[in-house]
């Protein structure tokens, strides 16, 4: 296991971050421990600040 975190933003798509991940809410709870996670760009997720596929529907572009 590598210690670099790392964040690629996908082409109109999510942010994903590999590495030692903890996402945490606005409160410094922990929503999820894991290797990799996909963060929603767009806004439309219903399942923020993770990606539900929301961008694909939407028609959302990174551009």
């Amino acid at each position: 296991m590598s210690d670099r975190v790392t964040i690629t933003p996908l082409k109109d798509g999510p942010d994903q971050i590999t590495g030692p991940v903890t996402v945490l809410d606005e409160d410094g709870n922990i929503l999820k421990e894991t290797e990799s996670a996909f963060l929603c760009r767009c806004g439309h997720s219903a399942n923020k600040p993770f990606c539900d596929g929301a961008h694909k529907r939407e028609g959302w572009t990174s551009n």
